[in-house]
């Protein structure tokens, strides 16, 4: 299992669902704890009653349905399924419109879904925020500018019961990032790659929860956009400019590097 999960983490986003399915098939005695622990890209479905996408994943299935956020029905149909409570169902729909705000003015489009329901104690509740932006210039890019491109980002957070008016929050955030481009002077190019990061705090709960889940959310996934681009897009640079420096630069070499 340590060995199938070290596999999973050095595998590029595109690839998950295929080696997924193959581990699968090698360890099924594992496949409750494979398909919990391991991110797989997001996928998504249309609601029909209300016209809108959303995000397909582990917390809004029950069988082989997926609920959907807007009209908080199964697609397909599904008998003596699992609902969030009256309360809880009330926070989802806040939830879900603010995070459409969200990810407009961060994302510029995409597709977003947050979910809602209750911990198995009974005590406090948990919360799922997606994100999904097709960033190719067929679909949700703006530019133009990549050939194949998509941004997966999944935050899970476990929210404590309330005690003297402070809760305890436990965020868990995923990015997947994966992008191609195809040009007359670049050529195809391929980058792809994950992070995962946790941040947890005992906050008060005089402005909501939700207002408390946004700014961890937001504070996290700055920093994991930080790092996304110092450890891949940084490093990627460097090893391009090595490999192949400008032609500004080729007329400053010395004479003797020339002539060879």
């Amino acid at each position: 299992m340590e060995a199938a999960m070290g596999l999973m983490r050095r595998m590029p986003p595109k690839h998950t669902d295929t080696a997924l399915s193959a581990l699968l098939s090698l360890l099924p005695d594992h496949s409750s704890d494979l398909l919990s622990q391991i991110d797989q890209p997001l996928q998504v479905l249309c609601d029909v009653d209300n016209a809108k996408e959303f995000i397909l994943c582990e917390y809004n299935r029950d069988a082989d349905s997926y609920r959907s956020p807007w009209s908080n029905k199964y697609h397909p149909p599904l008998e003596e399924a699992i609902y969030p409570s009256c309360e809880l169902r009330k926070l989802e729909v806040e939830a879900n419109e603010i995070f459409t705000v969200y990810r407009d003015q961060y994302y510029e489009g995409g597709i977003s879904s947050v979910y809602l329901w209750e911990e198995d104690d009974n005590e406090g509740f948990a919360a799922c925020f997606l994100i999904k932006k097709d960033g190719s210039k067929y679909a949700h890019g703006k530019r133009g500018y990549l050939h194949e491109g998509g941004w997966d980002a999944i935050h899970v957070i476990q929210v404590g019961p309330e005690a003297q008016g402070m809760a305890h929050y436990c965020l868990t955030s995923t990015v997947m990032l994966s992008l191609t481009t195809n040009g007359d002077t670049s050529g195809t190019f391929n980058l792809s790659g994950s992070i995962r990061r946790q941040m947890k705090a005992d906050l008060s709960v005089e402005d909501g929860h939700l207002c408390n889940m946004g700014k961890m959310i937001e504070e996290l996934e700055g920093k994991l956009r930080n790092q996304l681009d110092q450890v891949y897009f940084g490093k990627t640079k460097e090893m391009v400019c090595t490999l192949r420096p400008s032609s500004e630069l080729l007329p400053m070499a010395l004479p003797e590097a020339r002539k060879s």
